[in-house]
C-alpha cells in the first residue's frame, strides 16, 4: 500500500509538499500564529467534554434511563473506537483528497461531534415537543439521548489521532514539539472554561430563561465553541494532497530490498502488502493508478490490521503500553471523582430521596467536585507551559516519570486521607497527568519518526511502508482499551468493595506500576 519492494512500475503515494512517501524530508517552519491556531480543535474538543462530563448523567438521569443500559452506553463508543481508529488511522494514510489526508477525517468528525451534542442535550425536549404518547415518549427520549452520548464520545475519542497525524505531516521536528506544547496547554484552558461554565446556574439569568433549560444553554455555547475552534484548526495550515510517486520522477524510489522474503510482507503499518507478482498481474487488469490505489484499500481488513499491530516494533508497543497504564491510572479518578467527593469526602448518600440532607450534601460534595475538575485543567495548561524549560533540565524521560509519580502519589493521599482541602490541592496532581498524557507519548513517536527519517537518508531500507496516521491511532486506541478496562473492571472493584474509596487506591496503585514501566521498558531517544 504504501510501497512495494521488488519491483519498479508498483505505485507509491506521497504528498505534493514531500519527496518521499509518509515525510521523510523536513517541513517548513511554522509561525507561532499558525500552531496556536492548530490548537484550537483541542481547545474545542476539551470543553465540550468538560460540559459532557458535567451534564450527561444529568441528562440521562432526567429521560428515565434504565441502569440496565448505563454499561451499554459507557462501553459501546470505546469499543467501536479500539476497532475502527487504527484502520481509519492507516486509511487516512492513502487518502487522496484534494483537501489533504487528515482533514477530512476532522472534518466528519467534528461534524458528528455536534451532531451527537444536539441529539443527548436536546433530544429529550424535542420528543417531548413532538411525541404526546407517554410510554412512545420514553422509548424516544432514551434512544435518541444514548445515540447522542455514544455518538459524541465516539467522535471526541477518535478525533484525536488525525489532529496529531495533521500536525505531524505539517511540521518540522520542532515545530512539532511546540504544536504538541500548544495541544496541551489550550486542552487545559477548554477543560477549565468548559467546567466554569456548567458551574453556573443559567435557569436565575436572562439566557437561560430565554433558551429554556440549561441543557439549551450549553448546547448553544458548545456548538458555537465548537464550530468556531474547528474552522480556525482546518483553516490553520495548509495540507498537500497524496500523489501518485509513480506519475512522477523516480527519484524517491523505494529501496530494493532483495533479501525480503515473501513471506514476510506483513509489517507493522502496512495493512496487507501485495505479493510483486500479484501486484503485476493486478496492475495489467486495472491500467490506471486510481484502480491501484482502490484495489490495496479494499485489501484493508481487521485480521492484517491485528496482524500488523501485534507486529509492530517493541519500542512502539512499549510506548503503547505505557500510554495504556497511563489512561488506565487517569481514568479511573477522573471518572468517579465527583462520586467519590460526594460520598466518601463529603459523607452524603446519592440514593436517598432528593429531598433529605443526605442527598443535598451530597449534591454539595459533586459541585466541589466539578472545582476541583477545574483545578486540575487550569494546572495541566500551567505546567504545559513549563513543559520546554522543564525537559531540557530532566528529558522526556523525567518528564514522564514525574508525570506518573506525582499523580501516583495524589491519589495515594486523597484515598487515604479525604480531606476537602487537601484533596482539592492535591487535584493539581490531576493536571500534571493530564498534560504528560497529552505531550509525552506524542513527543516520543516523533522522536521514533525523526529517528526513522535519519536512517533513510543514510541510506537504510524502509522495510515498514508505515505512515505517521498508523501510529497516532494505535496510541490513541490505547485511551479506548482503556475506558473498556474501567468500564467492565471498576464497577465490579465497587461492588465488591463496597465503597468508592477503591477507585483512587486503584488509581494510585496503576500509577505507580506506571512508573516503573516508563522507567525500565519505553525506549528514549538521545
Amino acid at each position: 500500500m504504501s510501497g512495494s519492494h521488488g519491483q519498479t512500475d508498483t505505485h507509491t503515494y506521497q504528498s505534493l509538499s514531500e519527496d518521499c512517501p509518509f515525510g521523510s524530508v523536513e517541513q517548513p517552519k511554522r509561525s507561532t500564529g499558525r500552531l496556536i491556531m492548530h490548537s484550537m480543535a483541542m481547545f474545542g474538543r476539551e470543553f465540550c467534554y468538560a460540559v459532557e462530563a458535567a451534564y450527561v448523567t444529568p441528562v440521562l438521569l432526567s429521560v428515565g434511563l434504565p441502569k440496565s443500559l448505563y454499561s451499554m452506553v459507557w462501553l459501546l463508543s470505546p469499543i467501536l473506537g479500539f476497532l475502527l481508529q487504527p484502520v481509519v488511522g492507516s486509511i487516512s494514510d492513502h487518502c487522496r483528497a484534494r483537501w489533504g489526508r487528515r482533514r477530512p477525517y476532522i472534518l466528519t468528525l467534528a461534524i458528528m461531534m455536534l451532531l451527537g451534542m444536539a441529539l443527548y442535550l436536546n433530544g429529550d425536549a424535542v420528543v417531548s415537543a413532538l411525541v404526546a404518547n407517554p410510554r412512545r415518549k420514553l422509548v424516544w427520549a432514551v434512544s435518541i439521548t444514548m445515540t447522542g452520548v455514544v455518538l459524541f464520545d465516539f467522535s471526541a475519542d477518535f478525533i484525536d489521532g488525525p489532529i496529531k497525524a495533521y500536525l505531524f505531516d505539517v511540521c518540522s521536528h520542532k515545530d512539532k514539539e511546540k504544536g504538541l506544547h500548544y495541544h496541551a496547554l489550550f486542552t487545559g484552558f477548554g477543560g477549565a472554561l468548559g467546567y466554569l461554565l456548567g458551574a453556573i446556574d443559567w435557569m436565575h439569568l436572562e439566557l437561560g430563561r430565554l433558551l429554556g433549560t440549561e441543557f439549551q444553554v450549553m448546547f448553544f455555547f458548545s456548538g458555537l465553541v465548537l464550530t468556531l475552534c474547528f474552522l480556525v484548526h482546518l483553516c490553520s495550515i495548509p495540507e498537500a494532497p497524496l500523489r501518485d510517486a509513480a506519475e512522477d520522477s523516480p527519484s524517491c524510489q523505494v529501496p530494493q530490498t532483495p533479501s525480503l522474503s515473501a513471506d514476510a510482507i506483513h509489517e507493522y503499518g502496512s495493512i496487507e502488502k501485495v505479493n510483486p507478482d500479484d501486484a503485476d498481474t493486478e496492475l495489467a487488469k486495472e491500467g490506471t493508478n486510481k484502480k491501484a490505489s482502490e484495489q490495496n484499500q479494499r485489501s484493508m481488513s481487521m485480521k492484517s490490521l491485528l496482524r500488523t499491530l501485534v507486529n509492530m516494533p517493541s519500542h512502539y508497543r512499549c510506548l503503547c503500553i505505557s500510554h495504556l497504564i497511563g489512561w488506565t491510572a487517569f481514568l479511573s479518578n477522573m471518572l468517579f471523582f465527583t462520586d467519590f467527593m460526594g460520598q466518601i469526602v463529603y459523607h452524603g448518600d446519592p440514593y436517598s430521596s432528593h429531598n433529605s440532607t443526605e442527598f443535598l450534601i451530597y449534591e454539595r460534595g459533586v459541585e466541589v467536585g466539578c472545582w476541583g475538575l477545574c483545578i486540575n485543567s487550569l494546572f495541566s495548561s500551567l505546567y504545559s507551559y513549563f513543559h520546554k524549560a522543564l525537559v531540557s533540565y530532566i528529558g522526556l524521560k523525567g518528564l514522564y516519570f514525574i508525570g506518573y509519580l506525582l499523580f501516583g502519589l495524589g491519589t495515594g493521599f486523597i484515598g487515604l486521607f479525604p480531606n476537602v482541602y487537601s484533596t482539592l490541592v492535591l487535584c493539581s496532581m490531576f493536571g500534571v497527568m493530564s498534560s504528560t498524557l497529552y505531550t509525552v507519548p506524542f513527543n516520543l513517536i516523533a522522536e521514533y519518526h525523526r529517528e526513522e527519517e535519519k536512517e533513510k537518508q543514510r541510506g537504510a531500507p524502509d522495510n515498514s511502508g508505515r505512515g505517521k496516521g498508523v501510529d497516532c491511532a494505535a496510541l490513541t486506541s490505547m485511551v479506548q482499551l482503556a475506558q473498556i478496562l474501567v468500564g467492565v473492571g471498576l464497577g465490579f472493584l465497587v461492588n465488591m468493595a463496597g465503597s468508592v474509596i477503591v477507585v483512587v487506591i486503584t488509581a494510585s496503585a496503576v500509577a505507580l506500576i506506571g512508573c516503573c514501566f516508563v522507567a525500565l521498558f519505553v525506549r528514549y531517544v538521545d
